[in-house]
């Protein structure tokens, strides 16, 4: 029905008088990381909880893996995999007995179960835990054995809701090889996140959720290129060629200190060509040229209003 791994058209939900989403639009290729971003209370994990069929919306016209998640519910969770907030590991048993019980739960059979149960562990490198109580893992190893438990059914669509909140940076980054490695098998991935960075080396396409809509949504270069501070800043040697580019280069700020000159741009091509064709034209050559475009903190900031680092803060969302 649709070349999407995921749609959602018009998609409301409400908690009595209170519109938590209000009308929003995603579409998410296959084989890519689609990350959903806003601050506590957006509706992040609402969104998530609606996809992945653990409530209903209120309107909307939703698909999931080609199917309509108003008829046809039980073909949607065959074709996904959910990693939530909150560990589902349990931590009285055994790695390897969790995700035997996760094998159980899909209905396969023994010995296949046994089977994935080991490629799984070796995967995310808990072969040598595996015999040992989860309550003993580290908060890296149970979001990984949390993630392997996902992936014993082999779902093409995994829904990640902030999957590396409250982790070390090198446990952080163990989780981001994971789900790389994923997208490379063709696994569509669809990850909130606190961590704007996490977005930025992940995701293929970026939404910015704010009160119950969608705020801005591309890429995180074009994402980037909506926020004005961008600019090229030009730097020289030569006092009369840092003169001379003043004059023939408009909107300049000058540091005459440094003999640097800062020139608005997007950070596009065609805006840096620009720059260096009026240079050209005029004979002057800068000893150093650097291209600063806004980042993801400066889009988050901008678009939401939040006075809070989305990746500074741990608190869960108020709003499921």
């Amino acid at each position: 029905m649709t070349s999407m791994a995921i749609t959602a058209t018009g998609l409301r939900k409400s908690y009595g008088d209170r519109t938590v989403l209000d009308g929003i639009d995603l579409a998410v290729p296959p084989g890519t990381v689609f990350s959903l971003l806003g601050p506590n209370g957006a509706g992040k994990t609402t969104v998530v909880k609606i996809l992945s069929t653990l409530i209903t919306a209120d309107a909307g016209d939703l698909h999931v893996g080609g199917h309509d998640l108003a008829t046809d519910p039980q073909a949607v969770r065959r074709a996904i995999g959910v990693t939530g907030q909150f560990s589902a590991v349990d931590g009285l048993i055994t790695g390897e007995e969790n995700m035997l019980l996760m094998a159980d739960l899909h209905g396969l059979p023994r010995t296949e179960g046994r089977r994935t149960t080991t490629r799984l562990l070796e995967r995310f490198d808990l072969t040598a835990a595996a015999g040992k109580p989860a309550s003993t893992y580290s908060g890296g190893m149970k979001r990984r054995l949390d993630l392997a438990m996902t992936l014993v059914g082999d779902p093409r669509i995994i829904f990640l809701d902030e999957p590396t909140t409250g982790l070390d940076p090198r446990s952080r980054h163990n989780m981001w090889q994971i789900i790389r490695a994923l997208v490379t098998d063709g696994v569509t991935v669809f990850l909130t996140t606190q961590y704007l960075e996490e977005a930025d080396q992940l995701a293929d396409r970026i939404a910015v959720l704010d009160n119950g809509r969608i705020a801005a949504q591309g890429t995180a270069e074009e994402l980037k290129r909506l926020v004005p501070g961008g600019h090229v800043r030009l730097r020289f040697s030569d006092p009369t060629a840092y003169r001379d580019a003043a004059t023939a280069l408009d909107d300049v700020t000058k540091d005459d200190e440094a003999l640097a000159l800062q020139i608005p741009s997007d950070g596009s091509q065609r805006a840096l060509r620009t720059v260096l064709d009026r240079l050209d034209t005029a004979g002057i050559e800068a000893d150093e040229l650097t291209v600063h475009t806004p980042d993801l903190d400066d889009v988050f900031f901008a678009l939401t209003g939040s006075t809070v680092p989305a990746q500074t803060t741990q608190s869960t969302e108020a709003v499921r």
